[in-house]
């Protein structure tokens, strides 16, 4: 009896079981975080988040790549993409004020089309004419969603998008960081200096941490830690084109938590607007490793 392919398939459905429990993860991480945002500042919960999440994600390194994995041949570049983390990480969160987390969720999800556009435009990479109406068709589903000149448009709606952005630079900059260094080694150094950058600054906006609160603070770095170690290692288990397009399964569980929480319900325009980034971001993602080769 031929085993090979059940063995095959067994990493994939390993990397896509930790993909779907990661993307969990993340999402509940978001849901806290936005609880908090009614008591403490976006800089303030991300500080805390980064500080108390270091231990684990150093024991992590540890654990997954040894001793070298705390070491960094480049951290200048490290701490580069940290100041882009926090930036990222403080406007996502402060759009949770304003706007419903599914909302909010939907539109970061056009960050794989900045990548594109970045990648195209500023690195030299080509991109085949099915990418580029796959972006054009992302940034429609935006556009649906924020429903420009309506009455219903906010220019917070702006920030889930801008914070799109500057992930997708995060992304990239991945590029910039040596070659010896792996991801485990990235995971450390985004939580160090994330910690390290926001506490120049997270006095201006400090208040007194409530006791009832500490749960939740704790709740944010365990599962922002759990989930973003788990959707690494999907990525070493299975191929980023199966992997990858599960991410979207986010803005399934922002819904749920939305509406348990919050008692949000997203509108026929919003969903059919994310609907249109979900199918162009999964055709975005297919076709670049298409392109990209086995």
């Amino acid at each position: 009896m031929n085993t090979m392919p059940s063995r095959a398939l067994r990493p994939q459905l390993q990397g896509t079981l930790l993909m779907c429990v990661g993307v969990a993860c993340l999402s509940a991480n978001d849901a806290i975080a936005k609880i908090l945002t009614s008591g403490y500042s976006p800089l303030q919960i991300l500080f805390l988040r980064n500080v108390i999440a270091l231990p684990f994600t150093v024991g992590i390194a540890l654990f997954m790549g040894g001793r070298a994995a705390l070491r960094s041949h480049r951290p200048a570049a490290h701490l580069l993409r940290g100041a882009l983390w926090v930036g990222a990480t403080m406007m996502f969160f402060t759009s949770f004020i304003y706007l419903p987390l599914a909302e909010a969720t939907a539109l970061i999800f056009v960050a794989p089309f900045f990548i594109t556009l970045i990648s195209a435009l500023f690195l030299g990479e080509d991109v085949g004419w099915r990418r580029w109406l796959a972006v054009l068709a992302g940034f429609l589903g935006v556009l649906v969603i924020i429903r420009p000149g309506g009455a219903a448009f906010q220019l917070i709606s702006l920030l889930p998008v801008a914070t799109a952005l500057v992930y997708a630079l995060l992304m990239l900059s991945a590029r910039w960081v040596d070659r010896r260094e792996s991801v485990w080694t990235l995971l450390v150094y985004l939580t160090g200096t994330g910690a390290l950058l926001s506490a120049l600054i997270v006095p201006l906006v400090w208040v007194p941490l409530r006791a009832g609160d500490l749960w939740l603070f704790a709740g944010v770095a365990l599962f922002g830690t759990a989930g973003m170690t788990m959707m690494t290692q999907a990525f070493r288990l299975a191929p980023a084109v199966i992997v990858a397009p599960l991410d979207y399964t986010g803005l399934l569980w922002a819904t749920l938590f939305g509406w348990l929480i919050w008692r949000e319900s997203p509108d026929a325009i919003m969903i059919f607007g994310a609907a249109i980034i979900v199918a162009s971001g999964v055709i975005t993602i297919r076709r670049g490793q298409k392109q990209a080769g086995p």
